[in-house]
């Protein structure tokens, strides 16, 4: 058991320098292309820190465990509200755009609302089974390209666009492909090893995928939205939470059931729920205390509630 735990410590961190180094790489390519820094941003810096959540469900639906793939897709989203977004809005008070609270936030409630309906067949089409099917995640891939389509015209207004570093040719390809190496073996070794831990330990993989994993493939954007609000970038601090969310289910998942089906455990409801209502409960503090800001008092609520759903977890099993 403590190997399992070594290497999916070592599967995890594998998995964020993987998703480092390939952002990197692949923003300086692009850089050297031509495309705009902003487009960058908002692009592959985007899918670089969803990529280990990427790389996870791939290895978990190839391997059947798709109670692992959609537990961590579900957890990384609760963890990114409540823990990471709470943690950033308790560094420093962060100012909210209103095209995040008026479109970004409902696309994210419009995420786990999907989810909820497409996962429940047995509900709502009276059938035998409950699946994501591929149907269900071209449809999500279709409105995540919608998504895309509204974040590029957001770029083309866009007065500031970030900076990123510039590599050599050879050094940018290296790194690109060295990242791409580092996220396909990172998510063999985490996806291995947390199955292998679930049985041992006689924990459900969903369990897994909620807490451990979830958490685990969420360190990119914890450190993105801690290191952003301590330096008062709040747009990053925000943006990178809710279009994480938005990446999480209407691409990752969108993907990984376009690729294989996943068969669908009604037990995960309930966590759908409580995503669905963490980014209800966000879009809700906009209103609430100074509009269209999130307060201190704000996110150490949004960490007492994470706290308060883990020890749920842990009691359900």
């Amino acid at each position: 058991m403590f190997l399992n735990i070594f290497l999916l410590l070592i599967g995890l961190a594998i998995l964020i320098l993987g998703a480092e180094i390939m952002v990197r790489g692949a923003s300086s390519l692009a850089k050297k292309m031509g495309v705009a820094p902003i487009v960058i941003g908002l692009t592959i810096v985007a899918f670089g820190t969803s990529a280990p959540e990427l790389v996870v469900n791939l290895f978990s639906a190839f391997r059947g465990s798709s109670d692992l793939a959609i537990g961590n897709v579900v957890g990384s989203n609760i963890a990114n509200v409540l823990l990471i977004l709470g943690i950033a809005t308790m560094i420093y008070p962060l100012k909210v755009k209103g095209n995040t609270v008026w479109r970004e936030i409902p696309f994210a409630i419009l995420a786990m609302v999907l989810l909820l309906i497409m996962g429940n067949d047995m509900f709502f089409d009276k059938v035998s089974y409950n699946a994501v099917t591929r149907t269900d995640g071209l449809a999500l891939m279709g409105v995540f390209a919608i998504f895309m389509f509204y974040i590029f015209s957001l770029a083309k207004n866009e007065e500031k666009p970030e900076e990123v570093s510039a590599y050599s040719w050879s050094m940018s390809i290296f790194l690109t492909l060295a990242g791409i190496i580092c996220l396909f073996f990172g998510g063999k070794i985490l996806v291995e090893n947390a199955t292998s831990l679930a049985r041992m330990a006689g924990l459900s993989e969903a369990l897994i995928g909620l807490t451990v994993v979830a958490i685990g493939t969420s360190l990119p954007e914890l450190v993105t939205s801690v290191v952003a609000a301590y330096h008062h970038h709040d747009d990053i601090a925000i943006g990178n939470i809710v279009g994480s969310n938005i990446f999480n289910v209407f691409w990752i998942l969108g993907l990984t059931a376009t690729i294989i089906p996943l068969p669908f455990n009604p037990a995960i409801n309930v966590d759908i729920l409580v995503g669905l209502l963490s980014v209800v409960l966000l879009f809700a503090f906009m209103f609430i205390g100074r509009r269209h800001r999130l307060d201190r008092w704000q996110g150490g609520v949004a960490v007492l509630l994470y706290i308060a759903y883990i020890a749920f977890l842990i009691i359900r099993g």
